[in-house]
């Protein structure tokens, strides 16, 4: 794979300047808009008609174009192991990384919303108003962990009984089995006599890294419309309605990403921080815009292998299975979620209830799909075991839309952290 298919020209104004400029302008454009004309009919025309269908072409685009990546990655990746020994080293640190930074994630998310307690700073009357408003919204989404299938369902569906079906239903986790078991299978059998279809699987990859290289540069566009439909549509209330939650969740967000990975990098990875932060930039914009861990992936691994220099067969590895295994982002959202509802209805969660929200956030974090509001289901779900009403998802689904894009840009971040430190630890 060449530099000039996967790296912006230098010459030109850097991708991830362009993003940064076009999230200024969509969202300077969009509060200036709420502000003069804000509820006018015309801006639902622009946003349903013209900026909205923008920026959705752009996430098809790359989720069209997501799952042949993953699969090519991942079993190239694994091809490129060698041999099972090398294989079950990263695996092994790559699982025991996730889990761990999970577990910090949710514990740091606990903690904070005990510290700072949100859910006894909301106004009920303001509450009840938009509960009432996002009743429609809550409804479906209640009606969709409902309709989710038991633990060992779940469980067995990671194991597709058909691939293309799992593909035609977007079931990521299904053809990330698959693809690891095409990679194991290669490297049982001897890349010499499966040569031709490893050159026919880096070849899709090349292809679709070149397609995607054309599709990231209308990213600076679509970030300008995410940004303007958001800003535009909810104006700063976005942000203030549900203050003290908000405050919350970014507070932990924003431990997990300076002080834990600051850490690990360090530490099990062995790289300056301040180096991995200017490393990681462009995917960080890329999750944030996009509010997808999956859309961010072309990205992330461009960064892994020319931003951060990490080893191709560990970053495709660690990267494709983090960007829907390792979701520290969503696993602090939806447990300061559930404590935070349970505040606000009164709802006192004793030490093994608490247990209880801690492991299945971590579990979340791990399962959830790495799309847009992928976890409001998990959380409608856990409110209904711990005796908080599942409608009442409804009170943040107003805040929802932000925090889902830092939540992603924490995701991202942690799964090039993770990377860093398997490749450092392979490295030794």
């Amino acid at each position: 794979m060449s530099d000039a298919d996967t790296t912006p020209n230098p010459s030109r104004f850097p991708l991830h300047l362009q993003m940064l400029a076009g999230f200024a302008i969509g969202l300077a454009a969009g509060l200036v808009v709420n502000l003069t004309a804000g509820g006018a009919p015309w801006i639902a025309t622009v946003t349903t008609y013209v900026t909205g269908p923008i920026g959705q072409i752009f996430l098809r685009l790359l989720f069209m174009l997501v799952l042949p990546l993953l699969f090519a990655a991942l079993v190239t990746g694994v091809a490129e192991m060698g041999d099972l020994a090398a294989l079950k080293r990263v695996g092994s640190r790559t699982l025991a990384y996730t889990f761990v930074l999970s577990g910090v994630s949710v514990v740091l998310g606990l903690a904070v919303v005990h510290l700072i307690r949100p859910g006894e700073g909301v106004d009920p009357a303001q509450a009840r108003a938009l509960l009432a408003q996002a009743s429609g919204g809550a409804a479906a989404i209640v009606a969709q962990g409902r309709g989710s299938p038991g633990a060992l369902d779940q469980l067995l569906a990671i194991v597709p009984a058909n691939v293309v079906r799992a593909a035609a239903d977007n079931d990521i986790l299904a053809v990330m089995v698959f693809a690891l078991a095409i990679g194991i299978g290669v490297v049982v059998t001897g890349k010499d006599k499966v040569q031709p279809l490893l050159d026919t699987i880096d070849g899709l990859l090349e292809v679709t890294m070149t397609l995607i290289g054309l599709v990231i540069r209308l990213a600076p566009i679509a970030v300008a419309c995410f940004m303007f439909n958001l800003a535009a549509l909810f104006g700063v209330e976005i942000v203030v309605r549900l203050g003290w939650y908000v405050a919350t969740v970014l507070a932990a967000l924003l431990i997990q990403l300076v002080v834990v990975y600051g850490i690990a990098v360090r530490v099990a990875g062995g790289m300056n921080p301040l180096a991995f932060f200017r490393g990681v930039q462009e995917a960080m914009v890329m999750a944030f815009s996009t509010a997808s861990s999956n859309a961010t992936l072309p990205t992330s691994l461009r960064v892994a292998e020319h931003q951060l220099k990490l080893p191709r067969k560990v970053s495709r590895f660690v990267l494709t299975i983090g960007a829907t295994a390792n979701q520290n982002g969503t696993a602090i959202f939806e447990g300061i979620t559930v404590l935070f509802l349970a505040q606000f209805f009164g709802v006192d969660l004793g030490l093994g209830q608490q247990a209880m929200v801690m492991l299945v956030c971590i579990m979340g974090g791990i399962g959830t799909a790495g799309v847009p509001a992928g976890s409001l289901p998990v959380i409608a779900l856990i409110l209904g075991t711990v005796g908080v009403p599942p409608a009442a998802i409804g009170l943040i689904l107003g805040v929802d839309r932000f925090l889902d894009m830092c939540r992603s840009t924490l995701n991202v971040t942690g799964d090039l952290a993770i990377a860093t430190m398997v490749a450092h630890g392979a490295k030794d």
